[in-house]
């Protein structure tokens, strides 16, 4: 029996009229050094049946290879009344797109084992780890998983010091120190799979293997609705998250909640990092802001209601990845090019080949000095009012 079912980008369902609308919106100049000379959307796979770009997005280019996972797939139970609700993951092969042109990207769903309602994910020990939300029969928390068949999974951490987590959305991993940082909102219960929250919705920072092989967790960042996508700048001196307090789970739509970026200052305190000096970064009217990445210059992008914002360093609009239906996600690949999760549509975004995601890029050695010196100035300011 195989590991996977597989589908592909050339099935006919692929055409002008599944195709959303997609194109460019400049807020400032600077949008032009993100573009290009030739920016393009290409479709790569299309499933109108199944919302399987979502979440996730995690790219590994050895392999040319991407690994999403899919909306909430609701299924009626008997009689119609009862309901099951499961995420489907799925491995997207590349390879042959990038031999042969747009059309043939191949997706093959996978099981994900332990990896209950899975959602964000990030690159991690030459694997995956997911945010698995959980259910009523297994915990929230952190699952590592291969990237190879047969998928091996391992659970990372499952609870805040034996107190369950609501439903763990989003993690980062930092280059710095190997600690692991994720966002814990209560989507779960609001959607009717997790029972009420026993935590408030906060950003925890787990360090694995600490104290003599026993991992240590804290809580680091609360005050949010909704915390939901996070991510470092490149040199990890600033921490961004994402509240999307304004689209609760049920669906309900508060405008007057946040549908927000806020930055905090990464600093260090007797030897182990704290953030401060939370401040409203930008404001979304278009959706909610919810994945989040940053480029290795430094610039912030987030999957929004109508495609992918970027703004500059301090918090200017540059422009946007206009795709109708929005993205909840999206990840860098290679030099160049951007991956945006569409619900049923993956999208390869080209701009400027020299725009690289900082999630996975290992900064040129003058940059590393550039920012090293920028990170001790502002560190010296933070010190003074943290």
């Amino acid at each position: 029996m195989s590991q996977y079912a597989s589908h592909s980008s050339s099935d006919p369902s692929i055409n002008q009229e599944s195709k959303p609308v997609t194109g460019w919106k400049r807020h400032h100049k600077e949008f032009e050094h993100v573009l290009g000379i030739q920016p393009k959307f290409e479709l790569l796979i299309s499933s109108p049946d199944t919302p399987f770009a979502h979440e996730a997005g995690v790219y590994f280019e050895s392999e040319d290879v991407l690994f999403v996972t899919s909306n909430r797939l609701v299924e009626n139970g008997k009689n119609g009344l009862e309901k099951s609700q499961h995420v489907q993951i799925s491995r997207i092969d590349l390879s042959q797109f990038r031999r042969k042109g747009s059309g043939l990207a191949t997706r093959d769903e996978i099981s994900g084992g332990s990896i209950q309602m899975g959602n964000g994910g990030v690159n991690y020990q030459d694997g995956i780890l997911f945010c698995a939300q959980g259910s009523d029969m297994s915990p929230s928390g952190l699952v590592w998983m291969s990237k190879s068949a047969p998928f091996q999974t391992k659970a990372i951490v499952t609870s805040y010091h034996g107190v369950q987590f609501n439903s763990v959305n989003d993690v980062v991993v930092s280059k710095l120190d190997g600690s692991i940082w994720f966002t814990d909102p209560t989507y779960g219960h609001e959607q009717g799979y997790k029972a009420s929250p026993s935590l408030p919705s906060q950003v925890y920072r787990y360090i694995p293997d600490e104290n003599g092989g026993y991992g240590s967790i804290r809580a680091v960042v609360d005050g949010f609705g909704h915390p939901n996508g996070l991510c470092f700048s490149p040199d990890e001196s600033t921490l961004y998250i994402t509240d999307t307090d304004k689209v609760h789970g049920s669906g309900h739509i508060r405008s007057d909640r946040p549908s927000s970026i806020y930055a905090f200052d990464v600093i260090r305190r007797h030897g182990h990092p704290m953030v401060c000096n939370r401040r409203l970064f930008a404001f979304v009217e278009a959706g909610i802001p919810d994945g989040i990445k940053c480029d290795t210059d430094g610039r912030v992008y987030s999957g929004c209601g109508d495609g992918i914002h970027v703004w500059s360093e301090s918090g200017v609009p540059l422009g946007r990845f206009q795709i109708a239906g929005g993205v909840a996600n999206f990840c860098f690949g290679r030099p160049g090019e951007i991956f945006a999760l569409n619900e049923h549509h993956l999208w390869r975004v080209s701009i400027a080949s020299s725009i690289q995601g900082a999630l996975l890029a290992d900064l040129p050695t003058h940059a590393k000095g550039r920012r090293k010196i920028t990170t001790m100035v502002r560190n010296g300011l933070r010190n003074v009012f943290c």
